[in-house]
């Protein structure tokens, strides 16, 4: 049975979540803040679209991508060296959070509604959600957001206005993490591109693990909000 929840109500274990649709653990509760950050130290995301109640998930298996086995190609690495890219962290989290709101191509709608984008917004104004940007020509090209607990980085959406811009933002953000020690990113569930990137799936309980002393660190990543070329 799934469970419903109220307002005060904890999260069931993640080992009662469904097989069918995969991770589906829990219905209702909140977006609030304290919420999302239970959520996220415990292996659980929000998941949900148009009228539908607030989804609960942690699937099995999880898709993860360890800093040290980022995979950049030759054409990337070239896209990185001579396309002029700049790299900001933080100076636009609201348009990032956007423009990875917007229906990608062949989609009819999105997932990251009204109260979603809000929910965001206010883990980044309370310094838990962050925005690595890609920047040419003085425009915002690409980019991504996340959540950071402790130090485990949750990646949640990504967009791209030119060729290889979400990736130069993701390449930023692994290169990043791992110069201060952070060792991999939650990439939730697989996708082909986050696969040629070198994610891969571990089995949840590997994955619960693995966070359960990052997740307890102070954040240590020094400022957030700085421009990088």
């Amino acid at each position: 049975m799934l469970a419903w929840l109220d307002a005060a109500d904890p999260f069931p274990p993640v080992e009662r979540a469904l097989g069918e649709p995969n991770g589906l653990l829990a219905a209702g509760g909140d977006l609030s803040t304290a919420r999302l950050l239970q959520a996220y130290r415990r292996g659980i995301f929000p998941w949900y679209s148009g009228p539908e109640p607030i989804l609960w998930w942690s699937p099995d298996p999880r898709m993860v991508l360890y800093c040290g086995e980022l995979k950049v190609s030759r054409s990337l690495a070239k896209n990185i060296r001579n396309k002029g890219f700049e790299l900001r962290i933080d100076t636009r989290f609201s348009e990032v959070l956007k423009a990875c709101s917007e229906p990608r191509r062949g989609e009819g709608g999105t997932w990251l509604g009204k109260e979603m984008r809000a929910a965001y917004l206010a883990l980044h104004r309370e310094g838990h959600a962050h925005s690595f940007e890609t920047w040419r020509g003085g425009e915002l090209v690409g980019g991504l957001y996340g959540v950071a607990v402790g130090r485990l980085f949750c990646g949640e959406s990504m967009f791209s206005r030119e060729t290889d811009a979400s990736k130069v933002a993701l390449v930023h953000l692994v290169r990043h993490l791992e110069a201060r020690g952070w060792p991999l990113i939650d990439c939730q569930v697989h996708t082909d591109l986050l696969a040629s990137l070198g994610g891969r799936e571990i089995p949840r309980r590997a994955y619960l693990r693995e966070i359960a002393t990052l997740v307890n660190y102070a954040e240590s990543l020094g400022k957030w909000s700085r421009v990088e070329t």
